[in-house]
């Protein structure tokens, strides 16, 4: 096939896959363009077809898929898409290791482990590994077997932290685009992924590509309905009308998979300060909010000094229809988190800008409340940006992929600091 990014000077194919080509791009070192092919194949290309316009597909859904994980704070490979049959991606020594994630046993699962029936759901999700050797039919590996390779790849050996590493990212990755997918009424049933290491900052990311041949999705949660490659995989014979049925289903994926970059759902924070001098303290919480893409808006009101005002502010933003956070931002005598929590069933939240001499008194206002009122208190701004991030996350997914991303960057630091310390004191 002809490289479709006709404006991008190409270097020599890397590599060249059932479904895909990889080239050298020697004007942008370090990455590689990575171009889709018009074929679909089951059973390690036992069965192997052409499929006009699958190309153009795969690379659209991969793109998308790509574009919602990094931006959530996944580290991948992608950098963007170039054409409609090519993105461009970090180059990487690919990881031979496919990590399989399973909400719902079907497939392979069933056959490997009689007597569990279909539809058996996993909680959390199960992992499995197999290692890419087509002559061996990709066989099933376990986390020892990886470490005992000693696989290195870019100057980075692969031993527990790396698989601790890529497991606990292959859940993260399945959970964010589950989530992702049930505003679409569909149910990811599993996810096949890979990773690499990137050659320039020799981090483990996700790489290669999640198109419609990566998982199972079934509409409403009905495997008769299916959408992936099982419906290519189930014919019982290959006819022109049964590819275009094919066809149709990878469509619809395509079509439905760039809504997963949005959301329908609303919301803000508004942050309530008892007077302009805890203006930065503010802006902290105003700075935490965008990085979940929660608008944010600060406005000052005393409860003391203008209660009506502060009110009156309070019903601008009832009567909207946006759902609404309230961060209360009041030192010394805290009224405002109170008087707030008291007159709106909205969810308020106490941040005081606590000062090094009366903290520990003035902290008190926020704590003891009297009956019938709910304001928790948080003494951090990113704190109070995160505690709204995770009421608007359970009904934004764009949302919840953020705080599921950062808990996972959190754990991958912890662990890779833990490994640093270790190689030091050896």
């Amino acid at each position: 096939m002809a490289p479709a990014a006709s404006d991008l000077k190409l270097g020599k194919k890397v590599n060249e896959g059932k479904t895909k080509e990889v080239y050298e791009l020697p004007d942008i070192p370090g990455c590689v363009l990575m171009q889709s092919k018009d074929q679909i194949t089951a059973g390690n290309a036992a069965r192997k077809d052409r499929m006009e316009g699958k190309a153009a597909i795969s690379n659209t859904t991969t793109s998308c898929v790509f574009q919602l994980l990094q931006e959530a704070g996944i580290k991948t490979a992608f950098v963007r898409k170039q054409s409609d049959t090519a993105f461009i991606a970090a180059h990487c020594e690919m990881i031979p290791i496919e990590w399989v994630c399973r909400r719902i046993a079907t497939g392979s699962f069933l056959k490997r482990n009689p007597g569990v029936k279909e539809g058996y759901k996993f909680y959390p999700p199960k992992i499995e590994m197999f290692y890419k050797d087509d002559a061996n039919n990709d066989p099933q590996w376990s986390e020892e077997q990886i470490i005992e390779a000693k696989f290195c790849f870019a100057g980075l050996t692969i031993g527990q932290t790396e698989v601790d590493i890529m497991s606990r990212s292959t859940q993260a990755i399945f959970e964010i685009l589950e989530k992702a997918w049930q505003p679409q009424n569909c149910t990811l049933v599993d996810l096949k992924i890979e990773f690499g290491v990137n050659v320039l900052t020799k981090e483990i990311v996700l790489a290669d590509v999640i198109d419609n041949d990566s998982w199972r999705l079934w509409p409403a949660g009905d495997r008769s309905q299916q959408k992936d490659k099982q419906s290519y995989r189930d014919l019982k014979e290959v006819t022109p009308e049964a590819l275009q049925m094919v066809k149709r289903n990878f469509e619809w994926v395509s079509e439905r998979v760039e809504l997963l970059l949005k959301t329908k759902s609303q919301g803000r924070v508004v942050v309530l300060m008892g007077s302009s001098s805890d203006l930065s303290h503010c802006e902290k919480i105003k700075k935490a909010c965008a990085t979940f893409g929660i608008p944010c808006e600060l406005r000052v009101t005393s409860a003391h000094k203008g209660p009506d005002e502060t009110l009156r502010i309070k019903a601008e933003y009832e009567g909207d229809g946006i759902p609404t956070v309230f961060v209360a931002v009041a030192g010394r005598s805290n009224g405002l988190g109170p008087v707030m929590s008291g007159n709106t069933a909205y969810p308020v939240v106490n941040c005081p800008p606590l000062s090094a001499d009366w903290g520990t008194q003035d902290v008190w206002s926020s704590l003891r409340l009297p009956s019938g009122l709910s304001c928790p208190t948080t003494l951090s701004p990113e704190g109070a940006a995160q505690f709204a991030a995770q009421i608007f996350g359970l009904n934004n997914h764009l949302v919840w992929a953020k705080l599921r991303s950062n808990m996972l960057n959190t754990w991958i630091s912890l662990k890779q600091a833990d490994k640093k310390l270790r190689e030091c004191s050896l």
